[in-house]
């Protein structure tokens, strides 16, 4: 399944306090829920203003779907080509 990187602008992000990254996930997992398996959400960074979400999905309007129902915004999905890390550079 395809992998995509989105990019959510969100003023004050990092000042989010655990409960409320809390309530954020349960509300994007549970539109997820209700869009079924196409859609996963694998892991997010927050960062001060804005957040990384790594998703799979089968489309880039899946990820917008998700976005339109959670009502977080998705200001660029990038779908990944590939993945490098240090192991990459091993012969």
């Amino acid at each position: 399944m395809p992998k995509f990187v989105i990019e959510r602008e969100m003023p004050g992000a990092g000042d989010l306090s655990p409960e409320q990254l809390h309530e954020a996930a349960q509300t994007s997992c549970g539109v997820l829920m209700d869009m079924g398996p196409q859609i996963q959400w694998v892991h997010s960074y927050v960062t001060d203003n804005k957040i990384y979400c790594i998703y799979n999905a089968p489309d880039e309007a899946t990820i917008k779907q998700h976005a339109n129902q959670s009502g977080f915004p998705a200001n660029k999905i990038s779908r990944v080509k590939a993945i490098i890390d240090p192991t990459t550079a091993e012969v």
